[in-house]
């Protein structure tokens, strides 16, 4: 719940390792903020901080202690935002102080200390919190020990075990505060002393190095300095170690951490750290020549010529949605560029200014690209890239333009541009979205382009407004709090003249069928679901297609009726990899806690085909993970090998018939992905959101063929159609072809 900079003031190693999970905590879900009851309108209330309302909910006898779906109360969401007024009144009314979320863990003194307010404010906030005796005062005390603040480590002191004094007394020993030291001694009680080996510095180096847990997507480091073995976090203070034996390990100055360590022939291979019942493997990752090939540093292209079998090239096809037909992601016999560089101009057919913000992929059809923007009349570009989790939302109020533009594939030339519409957003927008996110579809005669909540828009090829619908807000956001929205992203499906909208957001999801010529209403089917940001996908089966959505909940609908057929679970939270069809299959993934699965899905299937427990297969499951699942970039099957790209650039290649891992390795260095991969004759492309696209050999075995730069943020996929391959940056659209006199403007 907190974002990456402040869950790194939490100094136990436990939230010091949740604080680099921030791939797994940056977008959605739902929370209880209906009005049934006023317990849940007092909670609602103090989501958006208003203190007269919850007030007037309490006077009229609403319960203090009422929860959200998840478990958490209105101090919760008081210390979360740093209102100082709000959480005393709630302490004055007896809230509870010890609350958990069933979902992040989080008590309200925890949230307390870390929230985003003012140091004055996070520390009046814990002492009032530690006047009611709350069962956890540890972050409290660590807090005290941070700030130097000697009046807090003696409240949370009284309310301490003698581990957690221990504690504190060995991080106010690490930071050399004499009066802290002094204070921590004086009330630290003797407790007995573990037994503890000594290790001679010989037999210490043989732990020493990186190792890595892939779910988690976190890097610890293990260090000797010069006869104590350290443990290291990215980004946080060194631990010391202590050897209970020759391969248990456990920290001197944080309670319940042990590391037992294993590995063959003498050769240290992992570890498995455990804190307060939680157990996280990690792998080493530069120990031998396996996991060395696996985890080297591909940033940089292959010195060697490349050896391509020449790709046959068959006539133009359409890229007619997102990843093109169906969401394959495949391009086959379009003639895809292996090599450009912008910067240089290699390989660069045309280069086009685009106006605004925004996330949408472009399509193509004939000579014609299709892009969507939205453009702030303040030319506000607030946009924030990398691996983190902050929730903060951006409300840019300024007028904004929401347009359609159409450029020619072979030169970039703007043939026409229209406004869909112009005002100010109904909604507000995360530091990594934009107000324009889905993707345009077309069928070569209509182009509907998806707004959110602006509405849905309906073209011909020539810019002609044939239709356009009203779908009203579509406020996507934290499922943990609504009022952080960070806009919505669902892209336009067509199939067989239906315009196909899959829309969940904080109330009321649903998805619907529009046709395609005149804009009616052909069906519209409820969705119990919270917010999510893929599209859908159509699977189509003996029995007729099926509608695929990716959700907390996966579900299959018939595509003609709008009917559910079926459900599947249990799935992330969050989900926004929109679902893979290939084979005469479906494969859905997601990465955010409770699960990060894939599951790959045969059609035909009817009521719950959820696995039994044990159970990896079942009659419409194939097979599945419970672990490995992506999270924004969605994963892609080509000649028969499932390849999931992580955001923080790990690659994992499956055999799709049966999941078999064939290999894994990471792509770049220290790069996000957030662009979707496609692949063509026999190539796979996987950009980074700096803009680096790497160029890897379909195949069982990996190979680095190229490294690509236009030279600004990429946030969208490709789009490949005759010869050219279309990136869409935040500033600029590129048309890249190879074997052409190359141009920019």
């Amino acid at each position: 719940m907190p974002d990456d900079s402040t869950a790194r003031q939490i100094t136990t190693l436990w939230n010091a390792i949740k604080a680099t999970l921030v791939l797994s905590m940056l977008l959605t879900g739902a929370v209880s903020a209906t009005t049934a009851n006023d317990g849940e309108a007092m909670v609602a209330a103090a989501q958006k901080g208003d203190i007269a309302e919850v007030k007037r909910l309490l006077d009229a006898g609403a319960d203090v202690n009422a929860k959200s779906s998840y478990g958490a109360n209105a101090l919760t969401f008081a210390a979360f935002r740093g209102n100082e007024e709000l959480a005393l009144l709630l302490l004055d009314r007896g809230i509870d102080v010890n609350v958990k979320d069933r979902f992040y863990g989080f008590a309200p003194l925890a949230l307390a200390v870390n929230n985003k307010s003012d140091l004055a404010t996070r520390k009046r906030l814990a002492m009032a919190i530690l006047e009611q005796q709350p069962e956890d005062p540890e972050p409290a005390l660590l807090f005290g020990v941070q700030q130097a603040d000697l009046a807090m480590i003696r409240a949370a002191a009284a309310q301490s075990s003698p581990k957690s004094l221990q504690t504190a007394l060995a991080q106010a020993e690490s930071r050399g505060i004499s009066r802290v030291i002094d204070l921590l001694r004086e009330l630290t009680p003797e407790v007995a002393t573990e037994d503890v080996i000594e290790l001679s510095p010989d037999q210490l180096t043989r732990f020493e190095g990186d190792y890595r847990n892939e779910e988690l997507g976190m890097q610890i480091k293990i260090f000797r300095d010069a006869s104590v073995l350290k443990l290291q976090v990215a980004g946080q203070q060194a631990f010391n170690l202590a050897a209970r034996s020759e391969m248990e390990f456990y920290t001197t100055e944080l309670a319940d951490v042990e590391l037992r360590f294993a590995g063959r022939a003498g050769t240290i291979e992992r570890f498995e750290l455990t804190q307060g019942g939680q157990t996280m493997p990690f792998v080493r990752t530069d120990a031998s020549p396996q996991t060395l090939a696996a985890d080297a540093d591909t940033s940089s292209a292959p010195t060697t010529p490349v050896d391509l079998p020449a790709a046959l090239r068959s006539d133009p096809k359409p890229w007619p949605s997102f990843r093109g037909h169906n969401g394959a992601g495949i391009a086959d016999g379009q003639g895809a560029p292996l090599t450009w560089n912008v910067e240089d101009d290699t390989n660069v057919l045309w280069k086009s200014p685009v106006p605004g913000v925004a996330l949408a992929s472009p399509v193509i059809w004939g000579e014609k690209v299709f892009i969507a923007s939205a453009a702030s009349s303040e030319a506000d570009s607030t946009f924030r890239t990398g691996l983190y989790g902050d929730v903060d939302s951006i409300e840019d109020d300024s007028v904004h333009r929401w347009i359609v533009r159409a450029l020619d594939l072979h030169t970039g030339e703007l043939l026409w541009q229209r406004t869909a519409s112009q005002g100010r957003p109904k909604v507000k927008r995360h530091l990594k979205s934009s107000h324009a996110n889905p993707t345009p579809v077309t069928d070569g005669e209509h182009l509907v382009v998806s707004f959110g909540s602006e509405g849905l828009f309906c073209y011909d090829l020539d810019g002609q407004l044939l239709w356009k619908r009203d779908l009203g807000v579509l406020n996507s956001g934290w499922f943990y709090d609504p009022t952080f929205e960070w806009g919505f992203s669902s892209s336009p499906i067509l199939y067989k003249g239906r315009v196909i909208v899959q829309v969940d957001i904080q109330q009321d999801s649903f998805i619907a069928a529009y046709d395609v010529a005149e804009g009616t209403e052909l069906w519209r089917t409820s969705r119990e679901e919270i917010p999510t940001w893929g599209t859908p996908s159509v699977l189509e089966g003996p029995d007729g297609a099926e509608l695929i959505t990716n959700g907390t909940t996966i579900r299959g609908y018939d595509a003609e009726s709008g009917d559910e057929l079926w459900t599947l679970g249990p799935n992330s939270e969050v989900t926004v990899a929109t679902p893979v069809i290939a084979e005469g299959r479906a494969y859905v993934t997601a990465n955010y806690p409770p699960v990060r699965p894939i599951y790959v899905i045969e059609p035909g299937g009817r009521g719950d085909i959820s696995l039994e427990e044990g159970e990896t297969s079942n009659d419409h499951i194939v097979w599945s993970a419970k672990r490995g699942g992506v999270y924004i970039p969605s994963p892609i099957v080509y000649q028969g090998i499932y390849y999931a790209m992580q955001m923080n650039g790990r690659l994992t290649a499956y055999d799709a018939a049966t999941g078999e891992t064939i290999y894994r390795q990471r792509v770049g260095s220290a790069d996000s992905f957030s662009s979707s991969s496609v692949a063509a004759d026999g190539k796979l492309y996987f950009t980074t959101e700096e803009g680096t696209t790497y160029v890897v050999r379909a195949g069982r075995e990996y190979e680095l063929l190229a490294t690509n730069d236009v030279g600004e943020v990429v946030m969208s996929t490709p789009a490949i159609s005759d010869g050219v391959m279309v990136i869409r940056g935040l500033d600029h659209v590129f048309g890249l072809a190879e074997s052409r006199e190359t141009t920019s403007d």
